[in-house]
């Protein structure tokens, strides 16, 4: 069975596939694993710090305002696929170096 794409072009904008580390000593982007792009957070995940820093560390990177970025699959996993509107894969990969 072959992994889903890291980004994929949705209606909406595009999907990442994401591979989520928690209590990292800083937050950043960390290559791709697994067919997933690595990102260090370093909000615990207790009570859904980690995918409201996740959220907000995307929305910065990708100049987009919070709002446009959500998880919408794999709220409790390490795994996590996250939306996000009115962006287009060229200027994810630009903005995100992949």
């Amino acid at each position: 069975m072959n992994a889903p794409p890291l980004i994929r072009t949705t209606p909406a904008g595009v999907r990442l596939q994401l591979r989520v580390i928690p209590r990292a000593s800083k937050t950043a982007l960390a290559g791709v694993r697994g067919g997933r792009l690595l990102v260090r957070i370093t909000a615990p995940p207790v009570d859904g710090a980690a995918n409201t820093a996740l959220v907000t560390a995307l929305a910065k990177l990708l100049d987009v305002p919070r709002s446009a970025v959500r998880v919408v699959d794999g709220e409790t996993s390490r795994n996590k696929s996250v939306e996000i509107a009115g962006v287009i894969d060229a200027i994810v990969r630009q903005r995100l170096g992949i």
